[in-house]
């Protein structure tokens, strides 16, 4: 009786890595590193114009001058990530510090509780945005943001007109200009919001979620994923951080008045997209754009110490963003290559 051969299979053994292997290369071609080199590239300028801006008291306290709009690069970089924009933070702080200065003013509303109103009404435009971006997706949120944008600067300056309030009680001048054992309160608060908002995106399922949209929003929608729900509160959140600079900047100014804020959300953008979060959405870290933040904040505070224009500013930080947009592309077209 004839046996037939028997065939035997081989098999080789395949292991999934849980964790990429460590590249030294990889990780100091990290986007974040380029950026402490401007920032140290801005620090050595600002020495160099200025005697007086390295030093630990004007590095301390030059942040009081910059870190109110920071607390909106936040939220504004899970915007982006999002795929979406907001360019209407400006406005919304104004109209929320003349809510808050109106309330105190003119109805007599206490302080406090005219802060609380102050957080309210930016988180309230917020939502509006969220809200109209979901119900109409037709539109981009550019357009819609716009419109809210002139919609809240107008509304405004129908409460104000073109006039300053102010008389604010004493203690509130802390948020502008107290300190914490030597330390500015602003900025011992501007840590905390980066510790929370940096847990949120990159520790978290909901900003999990948020990278997940960026990424594809048609398949993280079959997935499961309330696409509509997260932008509303990303939204709301932008407006709600947008109404907590609105407390910063009328401390430290003293009064507030329908004008304010003008261009923040220029500074906002750049801020967040020189921290490398992508402009096509669901790329970027919190890292970047903490370092961001002060690499713009210092280049102003650097040249206002030598009196530099504001329209001069302006061009800095449109190049600066212009690198920040360019840069990325030119990486992926080397790797195509």
């Amino acid at each position: 009786m004839e046996q037939k051969p028997v065939l035997q299979e081989s098999y080789t053994k395949r292991s999934i890595a849980g964790k990429q292997a460590f590249s030294a290369k990889g990780f100091f071609l990290q986007w974040e590193w380029m950026l402490v080199l401007i920032l140290l590239l801005v620090i050595g300028i600002n020495t160099s114009l200025s005697p007086y801006f390295l030093s630990p008291g004007s590095l301390r306290d030059g942040t009081m001058a910059f870190l109110d709009k920071a607390f909106i690069v936040f939220p504004m970089a899970l915007v982006m990530i999002l795929r979406d924009i907001d360019i209407s933070v400006g406005s919304t702080v104004a109209l929320s510090s003349v809510v808050m200065a109106t309330a105190y003013n003119k109805l007599g509303i206490p302080m406090g509780a005219a802060l609380l109103i102050c957080l309210a009404v930016g988180a309230l435009c917020g939502f509006i945005n969220g809200y109209l971006i979901v119900k109409f997706k037709e539109l981009s949120a550019v357009i819609i943001t716009l419109g809210t944008m002139i919609l809240y600067r107008g509304i405004a300056y129908i409460i104000l007109e073109n006039q300053a309030s102010g008389n604010f009680p004493e203690w509130f001048k802390l948020f502008g200009w107290g300190y914490v054992n030597g330390i500015p309160l602003i900025l011992i608060l501007f840590v905390i919001a980066a510790a929370v908002y940096s847990l949120l995106l990159h520790k978290t399922t909901f900003g999990r979620q948020i990278y997940a949209i960026g990424n594809n929003p048609t398949a993280s929608r079959f997935s499961g994923v309330q696409l509509d729900r997260i932008k509303i509160i990303v939204f709301t959140l932008t407006g709600l951080m947008a109404a907590v600079t609105a407390i910063f900047l009328a401390s430290r100014m003293g009064s507030t008045r329908p004008n304010v804020a003008n261009m923040y959300e220029l500074d906002v953008i750049a801020m967040a997209a020189l921290g490398g979060i992508s402009t096509a959405g669901g790329k970027g870290r919190m890292a970047g754009t903490i370092i961001a933040i002060f690499i713009i904040g210092y280049l102003q505070y650097g040249l206002g110490l030598i009196n530099i224009s504001s329209q001069t500013l302006l061009i800095i930080i449109g190049l600066l963003l212009i690198f920040a947009v360019a840069v990325p592309k030119l990486k992926v077209r080397r790797k195509t290559r």
